[in-house]
């Protein structure tokens, strides 16, 4: 599996194990906030809203939230008014992390992050620094379990549009461009093939390996990145065996 489907995992395991399932509601809901203000509420014509939404129905966000977070962006409700802002370091064994985060204090937010990669092991670099290692691409994973053979999921998804079809291991991985995604993923739903999950995100273009007595220390900055309110997505090139993974989990 690569690092990013196990960073992933991670996160799905962590959330499904969360006490503050509200705080995960209230990052989601304001994604869905602000790429309605910024694109408009027609989920049909704006794909970050689109990917927005469906990201929160995965995670169970009651609808009239997700509806209410859509009228407060295009002008219809009060919310406050958030930023985007995309910050770049280092972490431990030079693994290159991204960190995406919705703001309305970019001072308080930024002293945040960087008092996270400070404190564990990481550096904040200039921007720039690591966003050339990651491009934006649709990224769907099917449990084999559940699956059907390689070639039926190969003439689904391929006929989309997908990118790519990857083994890795217990799952199969899909990439597509951001455009094709919804198009793949309906593909998919339409055939019958359960998706595990599905998101618009940064994928590495290569993987840094790191030893396994590095491994926990990445894997503390990456969730204690991805627990600040402010942050929406934190990404990372990193490749843990899944041996190591599995004693750090």
């Amino acid at each position: 599996m690569s690092g990013h489907s196990k960073w992933a995992t991670i996160k799905r395991r962590k959330g499904a194990q969360d006490e503050k399932r509200g705080r995960l509601f209230a990052k989601l809901l304001r994604a869905i906030e602000v790429a309605a203000r910024e694109g408009g509420p027609n989920v049909e014509g704006n794909m970050t809203l689109a990917s927005a939404v469906e990201k929160a129905r995965d995670a169970s966000v009651p609808t009239d939230n997700i509806e209410r977070a859509i009228k407060r962006g295009a002008g219809e409700a009060g919310g406050a008014r958030f930023e985007e802002v995309t910050y770049e370091g280092y972490g431990p064994s030079g693994v290159a992390i991204l960190v995406n985060v919705l703001t309305d204090n970019r001072n308080r937010t930024g002293q945040d992050v960087r008092h996270t990669f400070t404190r564990l092991g990481g550096n904040l670099g200039d921007p720039g620094s690591v966003a050339w290692m990651f491009d934006r691409k649709g990224f769907l994973v099917l449990e084999k379990a559940s699956a059907p053979d390689e070639d039926q999921i190969l003439e689904t998804i391929v006929e989309a549009g997908a990118d790519d079809l990857r083994d890795s291991g217990g799952h199969w991985e899909i990439v597509t461009d951001p455009e094709a995604f919804r198009a793949v993923r309906t593909a998919l739903e339409e055939a019958g093939i359960p998706v595990a999950s599905a998101e618009i995100t940064m994928l590495p273009q290569t993987g840094v390996p790191v030893p396994r007595e590095k491994a926990e220390s990445v894997l503390r900055l990456l969730e204690a990145l991805d627990d600040l309110d402010d942050v929406q997505s934190v990404y990372s090139n990193f490749d843990i065996p899944e041996d190591i993974l599995a004693e750090t989990g």
